[in-house]
């Protein structure tokens, strides 16, 4: 199952940016920002930093460690775990993350597709002067964005189509730079609205006593879980195309550290803003296409300034799609024996049939809702189980100590396999109670 010399990432800078591509996304910009402050400012935020360092770690360096051991996506290397095992049924089991990431790329190309949409309406001014809710319900109805959906979709094939060297790792190379940029840009720029303060004392100022609230805890468990996009599917697929020379175990720590950093930096562009303009900074689509082209209309140079958002947006959007499309079009190659091209232009061509139909915002929250609250979570835990109890610890061990000046431990093996896919167990099963924690 080994993959040829062409299809591995140059170097780990190169791989990194590709995963941290797929890592950060829109939970990064709508849904971490508003947590911070209402579970703890600080207090959160240091529990969400606890929870970061172990499943990077342990998780993430687990799907990259599966992904080069079996040089496969999860289909293959679920097939290999159980083999060893001397049981059948891989295959099929690897299908079911497999269809996780299937199902959130057709959601997400509809977003990313509304993104594309306020981004030229920045450019043009209209989203300027349209009012926003006005705006954004043109967009959310039946068959409401097939241009942008489309073009979407055919930019992410675009990316594919020229392999793991010319299309992932070139175009993260360039777009992920560009993203904290960017964003740095508007939040230094945020930093001067009169009233902003308020904004970063939502952020930062601890509140303690919601230490002792256990909702506090579970949210910066599923934040940090799924912001590195632990899903038993993607961080596979980019792992099988790195080099036998690489430290994993480092790797997964700096692209959980940048996936940090640009949610870090997504809540300083938008809350002291939000809060500077009195608005609400509730979580979720009206944070980003209703509340913030509002906050742009009354900012001064705000035309500039969404721009540069919502091209970073797209930038986040467009990245994370990539990995989606890659890990569904690497099963399509392996099952039918395609060449890339092909595969690739058969699962944009299924994402964007099935997406036609729920451009509509309630089918799509729907849609969203199955894959992110069932689909996705059980599919982490699946993966942690396949990872460190049916292959086990010693096996995924000697692939992380390749690389390594000095060998995993036994407090690693321990944290693994009991810790973690406790853990794993306890976020599928809270998502499902909570009706979503990531």
């Amino acid at each position: 199952m080994k993959q040829e010399k062409n299809t591995k990432f140059t170097s780990r800078i190169g791989f990194v940016l590709a995963s941290v591509g797929s890592a950060v996304g829109m939970g990064n910009i709508w849904m971490f920002p508003y947590r911070v402050g209402q579970y703890g400012g600080a207090a959160f935020l240091i529990l969400y930093f606890l929870f970061v360092i172990l499943f990077g770690a342990v998780g993430l360096s687990g799907e990259f460690a599966l992904g080069r051991l079996t040089g496969t996506g999860p289909v293959g290397s679920y097939d290999y775990a159980l083999k060893t095992r001397g049981k059948k049924g891989g295959s099929f089991l690897g299908g079911i993350p497999l269809l996780g990431s299937f199902g959130i790329a057709i959601g997400y190309a509809i977003i990313v597709g509304w993104v594309l949409r306020y981004l030229f309406g920045a450019v043009g001014g209209t989203l300027m002067g349209t009012e926003s809710e006005a705006y954004f319900s043109q967009i959310t109805g039946s068959f409401g964005s097939v241009f942008w959906h489309t073009a979407v979709v055919a930019l992410t094939v675009l990316v594919l189509v020229g392999g793991v060297l010319k299309g992932i790792e070139k175009v993260n190379r360039i777009i992920m730079p560009a993203f904290f940029v960017l964003f740095t840009i508007v939040a230094v720029r945020v930093m001067f609205l009169p009233g902003a303060g308020a904004g970063y004392s939502y952020l930062f100022v601890p509140q303690w006593e919601k230490l002792a609230a256990p909702m506090t805890w579970i949210m910066a468990m599923g934040q940090a879980f799924f912001s590195l996009s632990i899903t038993g599917s993607g961080m596979i697929i980019y792992g099988s195309y790195l080099g036998k020379s690489e430290n994993i175990t480092k790797a997964a720590g700096q692209t959980a550290l940048l996936d940090t950093c640009a949610a870090l930096l997504a809540g300083l562009a938008i809350i002291p803003a939000v809060f500077a303009f009195g608005m609400d900074p509730n979580s979720g689509p009206p944070l980003m296409f209703i509340t913030l082209p509002k906050i742009f209309a009354q900012m001064p140079a705000g035309r500039i300034i969404a721009v540069l958002f919502f091209v970073s947006v797209l930038f986040a959007g467009i990245t994370s799609l990539v990995n989606m499309f890659e890990v569904c079009a690497e099963a399509v190659m392996k099952k039918f024996k395609w060449g890339r091209k092909a595969a690739v232009l058969f699962v944009g061509a299924v994402v964007l049939g099935i997406g036609l139909f729920l451009e509509y915002e309630p089918y799509m929250g729907t849609w969203m809702d199955i894959i992110t609250i069932y689909v996705v979570p059980f599919g982490a835990l699946l993966g942690a189980v396949i990872i460190y109890w049916v292959l086990g610890t010693g096996r995924i061990s000697a692939e992380l100590n390749i690389g390594r000046d000095k060998p995993v431990g036994k407090l690693f093996k321990f944290m693994a396999k009991y810790v973690y896919v406790f853990l794993a167990g306890l976020v599928f099963i809270l998502s499902i109670i909570y009706k979503g924690i990531g």
